[in-house]
């Protein structure tokens, strides 16, 4: 069982922020800006890559409501998510950063090699 699906589980504790049937939201343990929340499906699914239309949209609400839960949809935030290795996915379950709280800065590609990849 990965890491996020035992914090689904309640085998591992987390910050919840905003949960219902399907989807969890905590706090990450390693933030990158003020605000900075995980939102996950509570069934397993590894990546982007496998998730369903179906899912995606009622993720969609539930990231909205999770921006409203904490005060940065007015503010602004940024949503994103890793896909395999090369994107920096570093647990093989679906989520979604949300971040927010300040102006975000978009330097977090400096140490990328895009060497041969264009």
């Amino acid at each position: 069982m990965c890491l996020f699906c035992k914090i689904v589980n309640k085998e591992i504790p987390s910050n919840i922020i905003l949960e219902d049937e399907n989807f969890i939201a905590f706090h990450d343990i390693n933030p990158k800006a003020p605000v900075h929340i995980l939102a996950i499906p509570k069934v397993h699914v590894d990546s982007f890559d496998q998730v369903s239309g179906d899912m995606m949209q009622k993720m969609t609400h539930f990231i909205q409501n999770v921006a409203k839960e904490v005060h940065i949809d007015k503010s602004g935030y940024r949503v994103i998510t890793n896909i395999g290795e090369n994107g920096g996915q570093e647990v093989g379950h679906l989520h979604f950063h949300i971040l927010g709280g300040a102006k975000l800065r978009w330097g977090h590609f400096s140490d990328a090699d895009p060497q041969g990849h264009f």
